[in-house]
């Protein structure tokens, strides 16, 4: 009788491999929110950062690169550079401004009638409703119309706000509702607590992650009603206005490109990171509601 051939350990090769994807995974996620946070940061010291001021002219018009102007000169002979450099702030706290008051409410509004809804429908018909039908307006439109009643920065960022609130409230209603009727909520709703209380330590910890791709989402959204308010000429853009930007260097986009593809690809770049971002967090809250 031959003897048993021993039992390969469970976990070797398998069990390295998956060791070293978790420790490099960590360091890949490590890596790209401090890249992440080096460009937020090199947006918000912009203008501390540019080499000459948003009126600066260092040079004549349409130059080329050259010293004092890496990327060339505009139309006016600005330094494009400069230009970028102090646009990016205006732009992302605009978008952030207007993104916190929006997903604060549209998030509240589909919490509440997620925990109401589940024992009456009167809930859902008096926030979704109304926020329903604000959704079906189209964000540009409905920039442009409160712009003509309230113009300048706080007409941009009431704007983008409504406009952000119904798809907010409805992805934090979807997110809340697998979450109602889970054992825990129904226990601490036999236990007498308030709302409140239970949006607050028993829903809101297993959809935050939802909540906060979300809020990235519309971030992306947002950077790009700004850019298109400044490329309008409404919503009182600076002169360094990205939006603005893009639209005075088409006519002199074949004497120098990198005056239309900068704030371009600037735009770009804060919507992808911000995206990849929110996808992230999108990835950890389904772990979390699975």
């Amino acid at each position: 009788m031959s003897p048993t051939a021993p039992t390969a350990p469970t976990g070797g090769i398998g069990t390295g491999g998956g060791s070293g994807t978790s420790r490099t995974g960590p360091r890949a996620a490590y890596a790209w929110w401090g890249l992440c946070a080096t460009g937020l940061l090199l947006i918000l010291l912009g203008p501390e950062l540019a080499p000459h001021g948003p009126t600066a002219t260092p040079g004549p018009p349409y130059r080329p690169p050259a010293a004092g102007a890496p990327l060339g000169t505009d139309h006016l002979g600005r330094d494009v550079l400069s230009m970028v450099l102090h646009g990016g702030r205006p732009l992302l706290l605009t978008g952030l401004l207007a993104v916190g008051i929006g997903s604060v409410f549209g998030a509240s509004a589909g919490l509440l009638t997620a925990l109401a809804g589940a024992r009456s429908r009167l809930p859902r018909m008096l926030l979704m409703r109304p926020l329903d039908a604000l959704a079906a307006v189209p964000p540009v439109l409905l920039v442009l119309l409160i712009l003509t009643a309230l113009p300048g920065r706080v007409g941009l960022i009431t704007a983008i706000a409504l406009a952000g609130t119904p798809l907010s409230a409805r992805v934090a209603y979807a997110a809340a509702e697998q979450v109602v009727g889970r054992a825990h909520v129904e226990a601490a709703i036999a236990r007498g607590e308030s709302r409140c209380r239970l949006l607050g330590r028993e829903v809101l910890p297993l959809v935050a992650g939802a909540l906060l791709a979300d809020a990235g989402i519309r971030f992306t959204g947002a950077v790009y009603l700004v850019a298109a308010a400044g490329f309008l000429g409404v919503g009182g853009s600076s002169d360094a206005d990205w939006g603005r930007l893009i639209v005075e260097a088409l006519p002199g986009a074949s004497l120098q490109p990198l005056a239309l593809l900068a704030p371009v690809l600037a735009v770009a770049l804060v919507a992808v990171t911000v995206n990849l971002a929110a996808d992230s967090a999108g990835h950890r809250s389904r772990k979390v509601l699975a």
